[in-house]
């Protein structure tokens, strides 16, 4: 005579057990699938007062609009204003460390303006935006190099020594570069203040729409994790 037993067979039991541990661990992972996915790539813009905002409403910052921009193109990104207005090369570099966080996936370098405005000796500004650029680096951060022109009073001497600090660094550093951060925007009289010298807000916006392509760049550069 068969034996009979009260409750569900081991088999049955077992069965039910894995199941159950497989779709809790199913759920774990596509949790952290969307949760990865809705986490922000965050952008750091170290600058001057070109990016900082200069007389400007908070929300025409540079930061701002382009953060508005990218996620307009369904990016998930916080940009953060890490700029100073009057600020140098060297001045950037002497605050990189707080001003840019550990979590930090990527960086737009916007320094040079002052450097270039005070007649600084251009192999000064290079070695200070080098160094940002390779401290940057071997923290594994994304970097894209907003480039800046000389005024055409320095003279073209000064200009030579200027200009090319910025293609030669993402040369050498394989960052991404941007050759002109007023690029559209310098010399129109529409698009800057009455100093002549900061963008208005339509020339912030100018500003972002010219460097987007770049910034998406930056962040796919993130997302390959190189």
């Amino acid at each position: 005579m068969r034996s009979r037993s009260y409750g569900v067979p081991a088999s049955v039991v077992q069965s039910a057990v894995l199941a159950a541990a497989l779709s809790a661990f199913l759920g774990l992972f596509l949790t952290g699938i969307t949760q990865a996915a809705d986490t922000p790539i965050k952008i750091v813009t170290l600058g001057d007062s070109l990016s900082v905002g200069h007389n400007l409403p908070a929300n025409a910052a540079f930061p701002v609009r382009l953060e508005r921009a990218l996620r307009a193109k369904g990016y998930v990104v916080e940009v953060t204003n890490a700029g100073v207005s009057g600020d140098t090369a060297a001045g950037g570099l002497a605050r990189l460390d707080w001003s840019v966080p550990d979590d930090a996936a990527a960086v737009i370098v916007e320094l040079g303006a002052n450097d270039m405005l005070r007649g600084f000796d251009p192999k000064v500004t290079q070695r200070a935006l080098e160094e940002i650029v390779r401290r940057l680096t071997e923290r594994r951060i994304a970097v894209l190099i907003a480039g800046m022109r000389a005024m055409p009073n320095l003279g073209i001497n000064f200009a030579n020594g200027f200009e090319p600090i910025y293609p030669e660094l993402a040369s050498k550093y394989d960052a991404l570069l941007y050759p002109f951060f007023l690029d559209g925007v310098a010399g129109d009289a529409k698009l800057n203040q009455r100093d002549g010298l900061h963008p208005t807000a339509a020339g912030v916006d100018v500003i972002v729409g010219g460097i987007l392509p770049k910034v998406e760049e930056l962040i796919a550069r993130v997302r390959r994790g190189s």
